[in-house]
C-alpha cells in the first residue's frame, strides 16, 4: 500500500518505546507526524532525531505529536536513544515504533519496491486531528531533513484547515507578499471593502491580505 494525500491514516497498533499505540485512534483529535528512519546508529539519523526533539515544544504547542519509526527492535531503540543522551546530551522523549518486521513500513509503503535493500526512506507523513494524510515528503537516505520545513508545512496545513487560506511560496517570507497569505474571494466578499479589510489583489484571480484579517 502506497499512502496518498487525504487517505485515512491505516488502523494498526504498534509497540514503541513509550508503550503500545493505536494509530490513529490514540491521537483521535490531534495531529501527529509519524516519520521513518533507514536504521538506528547510522549519523543522518542521529541528528535529525535532536532536532525534532529540540523542536518537539514547538510541534507540541501547534497540538502535533511526534513519532518516529525505524526499522530495529526496541532493544536496539533504547540504545540509540541512550546514545544520543550520553554523547550529545539530548533525552529523546518521543515514542519509536519498533518495526523490526517490517510490518509498518510494508503498510505504509516506505521501503521502496527498487531499492537494493528494505530499509525504509526518510518519510515524513503528516497526518490531522481526523486521521487524514495531509502531507508526505520523502528523502533518500543521503539527506538529512529539514525540521523547519516541517513545522513551517505544520504551520501553513492548519492555517489552511482554519482559515480557509494558502501559504504562498517560502511563506512567511515570500518574495512577492512578504508574509500575507493568499485566498479566494467569497460570493458575498464587496471589493469596495477591500482596503478596510486589509486586502490587496494583483488580478481577479491573486488576492493577498494580512493574516490577522
Amino acid at each position: 500500500m502506497k499512502l496518498s494525500l487525504r487517505d485515512k491514516f491505516p488502523e494498526m497498533t504498534v509497540t514503541t518505546t513509550k508503550g503500545e499505540i493505536h494509530l490513529p485512534e490514540d491521537y483521535h483529535g490531534k495531529w501527529f507526524i509519524l516519520f521513518s528512519h533507514p536504521a538506528d546508529f547510522t549519523p543522518v539519523c542521529t541528528t535529525e532525531f535532536v532536532g525534532f526533539q529540540k523542536k518537539k515544544k514547538q510541534f507540541e504547542e501547534l497540538g502535533v505529536e511526534l513519532i518516529g519509526l525505524s526499522v530495529d527492535n526496541l532493544e536496539s531503540h533504547q540504545k540509540w536513544i541512550q546514545w544520543i543522551k550520553e554523547n550529545i546530551y539530548v533525552q529523546i522523549d518521543f515514542p519509536v515504533i519498533d518495526d523490526e518486521k517490517r510490518i509498518v513500513s510494508e503498510t505504509l509503503g516506505l521501503i521502496q519496491p527498487n531499492a537494493d535493500d528494505t530499509t525504509t526512506v526518510r518519510a515524513v507523513i503528516i497526518v490531522d486531528h481526523n486521521g487524514k494524510v495531509r502531507t508526505i515528503l520523502e528523502y533518500p537516505k543521503e539527506i538529512g531533513r529539514s525540521i523547519d520545513e516541517i513545522l513551517r508545512t505544520v504551520k501553513a496545513l492548519k492555517l489552511a484547515s482554519t482559515k480557509k487560506v494558502f501559504s504562498p511560496a517560502n511563506w512567511p517570507h515570500n518574495e512577492i507578499i512578504g508574509d500575507k497569505v493568499l485566498f479566494h474571494r467569497g460570493e458575498n466578499d464587496d471589493p469596495a471593502l477591500d482596503k478596510e479589510r486589509g486586502i490587496c489583489c494583483l488580478s481577479d484571480w491573486f488576492i493577498y491580505k494580512n493574516l490577522e484579517e
